[in-house]
């Protein structure tokens, strides 16, 4: 594939995967890496006896931050959360709403197949590549779907308590939204290497084929 094509592709891929990689780590590893993140300082979570200021959502579990400091739960994926107001009112965060997360590392795997494709200068290699390329972005885009419905079911169920409270989208809920835009790019430019490449080809074996011909006593003549 032409380096004016390859070079940047492999950047976009790259880029995608790294971004993929931070985010699929996620909570409670990387603690700043969370999907939607609540504060508050009025309602109780499952686990606790007190009300927190700030929740946070993540792949793998989630983190409370209490006046004693913030606790971190391994729960792995598909878990489900509790939230209280004074009145004893509750509402849950059901397993079915977190558990699709794991999406994302699944996604992650999918741009590292493709990126390690899209080096080979292969015209067929190129054409999987940009392939895997769209698959990958295709996974990232339902992953993105899902940090959607998660963001927005907890901001309704919250919204239920009648209390002081704020959901924001976290850094993993942008990263994963870069990451699909940069598989978009990445899927394109490779693509279009291929198809310049090929079209290159076309141009010089019709070159050749329709190239200069003597006449007939041109067959005699010596060289």
């Amino acid at each position: 594939m032409s380096r004016t094509y390859c070079i940047p592709g492999v950047f976009f891929l790259f880029s995608a995967w790294f971004l993929l990689v931070l985010v699929s780590i996620s909570l409670p590893s990387f603690q700043a890496m969370d999907i939607t993140r609540v504060h508050s300082s009025g309602q109780v979570a499952s686990g606790s006896s007190e009300a927190f200021t700030q929740f946070r959502f993540g792949i793998w579990g989630y983190c409370v931050d209490l006046s004693s400091g913030r606790t971190c739960f391994n729960t792995g994926h598909g878990y489900s959360v509790t939230f209280a107001n004074s009145q004893n009112a509750q509402v849950t965060i059901g397993s079915s709403w977190t558990r699709g997360l794991a999406v994302l590392p699944v996604a992650a795997c999918v741009a590292f197949i493709a990126l390690l494709l899209s080096v080979s200068q292969h015209i067929t290699v190129t054409l999987v590549a940009s392939l895997v390329s769209f698959l990958a972005a295709l996974l990232t885009l339902i992953a993105f779907a899902i940090n959607i419905a998660l963001y927005a079911y907890v901001k309704h169920e919250l919204g239920t308590l009648n209390i002081s409270e704020t959901t924001i989208t976290g850094p993993g809920f942008w990263l994963t939204f870069v990451s699909l835009l940069l598989l978009i790019l990445a899927g394109c430019t490779v693509c279009f290497g291929r198809r310049r490449d090929r079209m290159a080809g076309a141009t010089s074996n019709s070159y050749q084929l329709n190239g200069p011909k003597g006449g007939f006593l041109s067959r005699f003549r010596r060289n």
